[in-house]
């Protein structure tokens, strides 16, 4: 009987990996075709084809619009679709809360402090004006998720101090961002755009920053998928196991904001994907984490990326923040959630 039900679980997982690799292919060479300069599919994936054989060597302007501003997007938009969605299953199962995302420690309010303030002060890295707005943003994540862990550890640190401490720390930081917004005027008129996330900025010399550490973080979250299991249980039947609760749940709470951190700076604030995908990989696969983590990856890829090209093509040229699409996404399906599930929601 055993076996059985593991079979059916890696043939489903084995059946959701294979069409979501695909409709993620067709997504990204879609992706590759939208824009200014009007491409078709068999154009762009001609394009795509030819200047990866050439190492990166471009031989006319399709090839050149493909490499240098298109493909880099389209991994970008990828990385942080996997990233903040899962992001968002981990701390859904620490929490044991399934509305909580990514976001509940405050380290978006913290970027979008850390922006505002970069702004408003005219401040400027002078080597690396480029990198200027994207560091300011990471390290007003991180000052929030530095002072959320003080206050949650110095409540006790228990599950319900990590949320709370957060709650407190965005509060903080968007009261501040609110006044930056009404004193800066046309000075922070930028700052709108990125506070709702945008992937119109992303070149070479940021997808990797953001990809790289975004899929190694998620690869070492999955490698932690039977204690995720165990912690589902209850701290007390964790405990039970051998499982050191405390300190597992700080690790887990380390890495998610880590990774939250990292996509939301170079990205701007992008809402719904981790609180919604957790949901769709369950209903398709359980809340098994060894089959669930893999689904919410290829599932939030797909996600960021229909978003982002209907963010592209929906009022064409002008370009929506990916964020906004997300939200308007994901409001309808979460309230679908609430009211055939609403009663597995109590707290």
């Amino acid at each position: 009987m055993g076996e059985s039900i593991v079979r059916q679980k890696i043939l489903r997982l084995v059946m959701v990996t294979v069409i979501g690799l695909s409709t993620l292919f067709i997504l990204f060479i879609l992706s590759l075709t939208l824009g200014p300069v009007e491409m078709g599919f068999s154009e762009a994936l001609t394009s795509l084809i030819n200047v990866l054989k050439n190492g990166g060597r471009t031989s006319n302007i399709n090839e050149l619009i493909v490499y240098h501003i298109r493909l880099p997007r389209a991994i970008c938009v990828i990385g942080v679709g996997i990233g903040l969605s899962i992001a968002g299953a981990v701390m859904q199962a620490i929490i044991r809360n399934p509305l909580v995302d990514p976001y509940i420690t405050g380290v978006s309010s913290g970027a979008a402090f850390g922006v505002c303030l970069a702004m408003f002060a005219g401040i400027t890295i002078v080597k690396i004006p480029f990198y200027t707005i994207p560091l300011a943003a990471f390290l007003g994540a991180l000052l929030a998720f530095l002072l959320t862990m003080f206050l949650a550890e110095a409540s006790g640190g228990m599950t319900l101090s990590y949320v709370l401490a957060g709650v407190v720390v965005g509060i903080a930081f968007s009261s501040f961002t609110t006044i930056f917004l009404v004193l800066g005027g046309e000075k922070l008129h930028g700052a709108l755009f990125w506070l709702f996330g945008s992937f119109a900025y992303v070149s070479w010399k940021v997808v990797w920053i953001v990809f790289v550490p975004s899929l190694s973080l998620s690869i070492i979250v999955l490698l932690y998928a039977r204690e995720l299991n165990v912690i589902l249980l209850g701290d007390e039947q964790a405990m039970q196991s051998g499982l050191d609760v405390q300190s597992f749940k700080r690790l887990m709470i380390i890495i998610t904001s880590l990774l939250t951190s990292v996509c939301v700076a170079f990205t701007g604030i992008i809402g719904f994907l981790g609180l919604v995908v957790p949901h769709i990989a369950r209903i398709l696969m359980g809340s098994d984490h060894r089959i669930l983590l893999p689904t919410v990856m290829l599932v939030g890829a797909n996600v960021l990326m229909i978003a982002d090209i209907i963010a592209r093509t929906v009022l064409k040229p002008v370009e929506l923040p990916v964020g906004a699409i997300t939200s308007l996404i994901g409001v309808p399906f979460f309230a679908y959630l609430l009211i055939k599930r609403g009663r597995e929601y109590v707290v």
